[in-house]
């Protein structure tokens, strides 16, 4: 790779292969700035994931809670969501086999 001269969006100094303006220490190096936003992309894509496995939904915390009334309602609830799921799921699976004939 050759010489790269950059110059600063921030001061208009000229750079030489740098990522980083001599003059001002701006940002100037677009494959850097790349790397930059990937890193935030996939940082926010597991604070995402720790998010979900931390706050899991109303079904799931009344199933672990140390009361037993919340934890039958826990359990009647989840009961019920799968119970509707799988109506669902039938339903879809009769109507795209009626569509197809």
């Amino acid at each position: 790779m050759g010489t790269r001269i950059i110059i600063c969006s921030n001061c208009g100094t000229l750079n030489k292969n740098n990522d980083y303006c001599e003059f001002c220490n701006t940002l100037i190096s677009d494959r850097k700035k790349r790397e930059i936003k990937a890193d935030e992309v996939k940082q926010k894509q597991i604070k995402e994931v720790i998010q979900e496995l931390e706050n899991p939904n109303l079904a799931e915390r009344l199933k672990k809670h140390p009361n037993i009334l919340y934890k039958i309602t826990g359990w009647l609830l989840y009961s019920v969501i799968t119970v509707v799921s799988a109506i669902g799921a039938g339903l879809a699976w009769f109507i795209a086999m009626v569509a197809a004939g």
